[in-house]
């Protein structure tokens, strides 16, 4: 009998230890950090105190979620009921799909500590729970749930991507961010985000991106998810598919317009050519695929590649079917239109008129409604580069952000939020040509041309006069910062 309860005991401690393994793994992130004032970016705001969670990986890493640890001047770590708090650095960082890998420098961090593995896409109504430290209390939290659903959706943190996620019903809050959902001891995704529209809804980031980010970092730098630049249509009309000589199966995705600036997929594909498969999987009339018992947008299968990679592609053109082999590349030219991080904003001050680049960070500051705000050709610019032509595509387009108010430009009769299009004759697409702009024009007078139509003009002695006082005054440490720099 007491060798039968020694076993059964050795039995339950043994579980016991299996079951807290994955908690113990599960940290607690607090960030110090520092945000710009992107209207005044000569500006920061105060350091702030921000909290989420994480989890050990293999190399003795911690994985989080790039907004946790976003903007951050000090990073500390808590274990799992451990009073002490270790600093940590950011090693990693891939604002893209909102994950981060971070190192305590301390190996005693580490000791006892079990790195959980990355498992593969949860199935649809399978349950999941969810470990991190939210708002509402010290210690750790679970919540359980099932997998409600599995699709492409916008990752809030970057604003202009899209990527695969997974919805739970357990409950995903503020402080969760950066904490493992896990099935058994496997994880299999990151909380990162709700949708304050929804009720009971919480998101992942699923291993598929998870494991992408990690092959990513493997040669020691991040690139980024890659895009091939294209945007596809339905072809459900029959009348259409037999004017592009296609069978009426519902099968075939139409290429709606090639974006820019993508070179390579100009010189590849053509508009109106139909996708038909890529990587061998069948890509239906409505740009779906079925990929492991899921229908879900065809571009997960363009963000399963790194960045100069090619899928194989199967279209139909003129009446015949074609393989193209088509790689694909990361686009930064669209930065302005998503969120930016860990780089202070430039800015130029030309008598009192500060300028800066248009950029969705610079249109958020202005409060919720920002979009509500401002001229349907000025939201064209920072909204639709990709359908301009190349270099209106690559342009960073300048934008009047704050009037510092001096007697010199009292009567300056051009608002906020104006797109600068000239100065002194120079057509202006970035910070660079304003910069280069100030010394152009033969006369006595600053030139300023917008894309409202309104123009304006500063006197160039005062223009100098002014910036020396104002300077002083607002205690701004220089008149420019021309390119974005790493904070």
């Amino acid at each position: 009998m007491i060798l039968r309860c020694l076993c059964l005991l050795l039995i339950f401690s043994s579980y016991a230890l299996r079951a807290a393994a994955p908690e113990q793994a599960v940290v607690q992130i607090i960030n110090f950090a520092q945000q710009p004032n992107w209207v005044e970016p000569w500006r920061s705001s105060r350091v702030a105190q921000y909290s989420g969670s994480g989890f050990v990986i293999e190399g003795d890493r911690i994985m989080t979620n790039a907004h946790v640890v976003s903007w951050s001047k000090q990073i500390l770590v808590r274990r799992y009921q451990d009073p002490k708090l270790y600093p940590a650095a950011i090693e990693y960082v891939g604002h893209d799909c909102d994950l981060a890998v971070i190192k305590v420098l301390d190996p005693a961090f580490y000791e006892g500590m079990q790195a959980l593995e990355i498992g593969t896409l949860p199935k649809v109504r399978t349950a999941v729970t969810t470990y991190g430290y939210p708002a509402g209390g010290q210690q750790i939290s679970y919540t359980q749930g099932v997998i409600s659903r599995i699709e492409v959706q916008r990752y809030a943190h970057i604003y202009n991507r899209s990527l695969l996620t997974v919805q739970t019903d357990a409950a995903i809050n503020p402080g969760n961010s950066g904490g493992p959902a896990l099935q058994g001891d496997l994880v299999v995704g990151v909380s990162f985000q709700g949708n304050p529209n929804l009720e009971n809804a919480g998101f992942f980031i699923p291993p598929n991106i998870i494991r992408h980010f990690l092959k990513d970092i493997e040669d020691g730098s991040y690139e980024g998810f890659p895009d091939a630049g294209i945007s596809t249509a339905r072809l459900h009309n029959p009348a259409f598919r037999k004017a592009l000589q296609l069978p009426d199966n519902n099968i075939g995705a139409r290429i709606d317009m090639l974006l820019q600036p993508f070179p390579k997929t100009h010189e590849l594909l053509r508009e109106n050519d139909v996708i038909l498969e890529v990587e061998g999987y069948q890509v239906g009339s409505d740009s779906m695929i079925q990929y492991e018992g899921n229908r879900l947008h065809v571009s997960i299968l363009f963000d399963a590649v790194q960045d100069g990679e090619s899928l194989d592609l199967l279209i139909w053109r003129d009446g015949q079917k074609l393989t193209i082999d088509l790689p694909v590349y990361k686009n930064t030219a669209d930065r302005i239109s998503g969120s930016q991080y860990d780089t202070l904003p430039p800015y130029l001050i030309i008598g009192g008129i500060a300028f800066t680049e248009l950029s969705n960070n610079y249109c958020s500051a202005l409060g919720q409604d920002w979009l509500k705000n401002f001229r349907t050709d000025v939201l064209y610019q920072l909204l639709y580069r990709a359908y301009q032509d190349e270099a209106g595509a690559q342009a960073r387009p300048i934008v009047l952000s704050k009037v510092l108010q001096h007697p010199s430009n009292i009567d300056f009769g051009v608002h906020t939020k104006s797109i600068l299009t000239k100065l002194n004759g120079q057509e202006i697409h970035s910070m660079q040509d304003l910069l280069q702009a100030l010394d152009a024009g033969d006369d006595e007078f600053h030139r300023f041309e917008f894309l409202s139509g309104r123009v304006e003009a500063l006197r160039r002695d005062d223009a100098e006069q002014a910036n020396a006082q104002l300077l002083h005054t607002y205690q701004i440490p220089q008149a420019y910062r021309i390119e974005a720099q790493n904070d």
